[in-house]
């Protein structure tokens, strides 16, 4: 076995394998960037080397840094996680020209597979199904257009060597098209050094499904079932789980069957994962396959038992496989949830900063319940622009799939994350959807239920009032030790009474004499006792009111707190009844009018701007491209208008809400 292993990559998958190295007795090194020399893995490696300067490009891209970082601390062997380096051959090829071992396929296997054009060829010859398209190069814009008009709209434009949604748009018409080519060229050139394009039919209310595959050196190749993955955003994956809520066993059967025909056929060594496109009527189609580690390899790792950096690792110092196809059963069920640094709010652009809090739920693993959070971050640590904006990814397994789902959902209730925006809300909003619950997934998910974008959650009435009881028994508590202003007291048998305003909505309590338990009755004579519960400077609290348990956050305002809950964000004032009375002729202040101006809505760079000052814009046309975290943004014109001023030029670094350009009316 390998005494000592590099680990090429960062974040928390780089925490993830430096976990299971110390697991196997085997020795790590970490490589970091300026951006990095005070991150976790960092930290948890037992060396490590620095690499260069922010940029990738500079630093985990680098093939020649990492080679010296081997040679350097003597390491035998270099697990690449997955992004950056896993799935470029040359890396690959380099590590072997040093015998140095490459935790992965054999080179030619990464290359066969690495481009998308390639693959769909070896596949259709391996007898696996495919998706009708284009697999040749494309010239143009023009060429594009003439090709998507062949195969029948709409269409997917993908980068032959993408990931990760870069470099793929959807286009459903010829204006769609030509623009659609040229962003998926910009954004595959500016993440992988290659701007080759292919076009593909896009299949309507498409599942996501994937199959992980295990092969060894010697020939042998088993697969570890599948996972769902269709809920996304930007071709990004959010939440995962295993297996799939759609498949029968027969399809399952098939899919897996020709997911191990395919590795087989490229004669695949390691961990892979075999991608499909599924429909309605549960026809799948070949869609790619992943020559590494997948980011959601934790819901295979919970059903299946099986430790898949081990088992990479193994298979790299040369052992067979320790299983066969009829070992693979799967148990229970597993969710993972990504959580971004991004704002669900601002249509979840990028989000960078500080970690002023961090503290994610309790880990536990039990027969009913199994809560993981793979991160590679803690409290304090910075989100740079440099990377890609993950946090952490919160994973649940549960005997059947609802008890995974809640599970997930307590999960995220207690996840504390500020300073940054992140997406905890919209995933905890997704766990509470009827549709989700039920099932009823495809890649359009997020667009079909959040239209419009998120913009939080409307709470039932039942969770409105003890959300309003539980800031009424702590704004009490405050009084009575002593940390705000006792207001003034009833007599007889109550002794105070208070009113809480949510929004518009009004809830009267009184406090009645009690030794024992803390009771509130409501204007209606309704009694609510409320057990444990926050604690002043808490800012999580666990409270049991009636028998329901909240995990709320919780944080003090003006006159009563900030509370969150399963995707909602409301404050709740706290004040004696005649204040509530007078405080609805209060005036609401007005927010200034921005809309004569182009905000920039993420920190980013302007990689282009497509008007001059003194140009007439219409509603819808492009104005400028941000790019943030490696994903270019085209921000348009919401009406007709004049350029009066610009306030930027291409390659200005902006933070939110600068001033990219002024409007006059025309």
């Amino acid at each position: 076995m390998f005494s000592k292993i590099l680990i090429a990559n960062r974040g928390e998958i780089a925490c993830r394998v430096i976990d299971t190295a110390k697991k196997m007795g085997i020795a790590t090194v970490a490589v970091y960037s300026d951006a990095d020399k005070d991150a976790l893995h960092v930290r948890m490696a037992d060396e490590a080397v620095h690499i260069g300067p922010a940029t990738a490009s500079q630093s985990y891209l680098d093939i020649e840094k990492i080679v010296a970082a081997c040679k350097q601390t003597g390491a035998a062997a270099v697990h690449p996680g997955y992004g950056f380096l896993s799935e470029n051959p040359a890396f690959a090829e380099r590590l072997r020209q040093e015998g140095i071992y490459f935790i992965g396929p054999p080179v030619k296997s990464i290359e066969a597979m690495g481009d998308k054009i390639t693959s769909k060829k070896i596949a259709a010859e391996a007898g696996v199904s495919t998706v009708p398209g284009h697999m040749g190069l494309i010239a143009d814009a023009a060429e594009a257009a003439k090709i998507a008009k062949s195969i029948g709209y709409p269409v997917m434009i993908k980068a032959s060597a993408g990931g990760g949604g870069k470099g793929m748009r959807i286009a459903r018409s010829d204006t769609d098209v030509k623009e659609a080519f040229e962003r998926s060229k910009s954004e595959a050139a500016a993440s992988f050094g290659d701007d080759r394009i292919f076009i593909e039919k896009y299949i309507e209310e498409p599942r996501h499904i994937e199959i992980q595959v295990l092969a060894d050196g010697q020939g042998n190749c088993i697969h570890l079932g599948e996972r769902e993955c269709s809920i996304q955003r930007r071709n990004q994956k959010v939440i995962e789980e295993a297996p799939s809520p759609f498949l029968d066993a027969q399809t399952r059967e098939k899919m897996g069957a020709q997911a191990v025909a395919l590795a087989k056929a490229v004669n695949y060594v390691s961990a892979g994962t075999v991608e499909f496109i599924v429909d309605r009527d549960r026809n799948f189609y070949f869609l790619e396959m992943n020559t590494r580690l997948q980011v959601e390899h934790p819901v295979t790792e919970l059903v299946t038992g099986l430790d898949l950096v081990e088992e990479m690792i193994r298979i790299a110092d040369g052992e067979a496989l320790r299983w066969s196809q009829e070992d693979v059963k799967l148990e229970g069920w597993a969710v993972e949830a990504r959580i971004y640094a991004e704002d669900p709010y601002r249509n979840f652009l990028p989000s960078t900063g500080r970690l002023r809090r961090y503290r994610p739920p309790a880990e536990e693993a039990s027969a009913h319940l199994v809560v993981r959070n793979d991160t590679g971050v803690d409290e304090g640590g910075e989100i740079s622009p440099y990377y890609d904006p993950m946090v952490a990814k919160l994973v649940t397994w549960a005997p059947t799939r609802i008890e995974a789902i809640d599970g997930l959902a307590v999960a995220l209730d207690q996840f504390e994350i500020e300073g940054i925006g992140n997406n905890i809300p919209f995933l905890s909003a997704v766990t509470q959807q009827k549709r989700f619950r039920e099932g009823l997934l495809s890649t359009n998910y997020i667009a079909d239920e959040f239209p419009e974008g998120f913009s939080g959650v409307a709470l039932d009435d039942d969770t409105l009032l003890t959300l309003a009881a539980l800031a009424c028994r702590a704004s009490f508590q405050l009084e009575t030790r002593g940390f705000i202003e006792p207001a003034p007291l009833s007599s007889g048998h109550v002794i105070a009474e208070r009113s809480v305003l949510i929004g518009d909505r009004r809830w009267d309590f009184s406090i009645p004499k009690s030794d024992e338990s803390f009771v509130l009755m409501t204007d209606d004579g309704q009694p609510l006792l409320i057990e444990d519960g926050w604690q002043p400077g808490a800012s999580l609290t666990a409270t049991e009111i009636d028998g329901r348990t909240l995990h709320v956050k919780m944080d003090r305002v003006t006159s009563g707190f900030r509370m969150r809950y399963r995707g909602a964000d409301i404050v709740a004032k706290v004040v004696m009844p005649h204040v509530a009375d007078l405080m609805r002729h209060m005036l609401k202040k007005t927010p200034p009018d921005m809309s004569q101006f182009l905000l920039c809505p993420m920190p980013g760079q302007i990689v282009r701007l497509d008007v001059a000052e003194g140009d007439i814009v219409e509603e819808g046309q492009p104005l400028a491209i941000v790019e943030a975290m490696k994903m270019e943004n085209v921000l348009r014109a919401e009406r007709k208008a004049r350029v009066a001023g610009l306030k930027a030029v291409a390659g200005d670094v902006l933070a939110v809400d600068a001033v990219i350009m002024e409007f006059e009316a025309v």
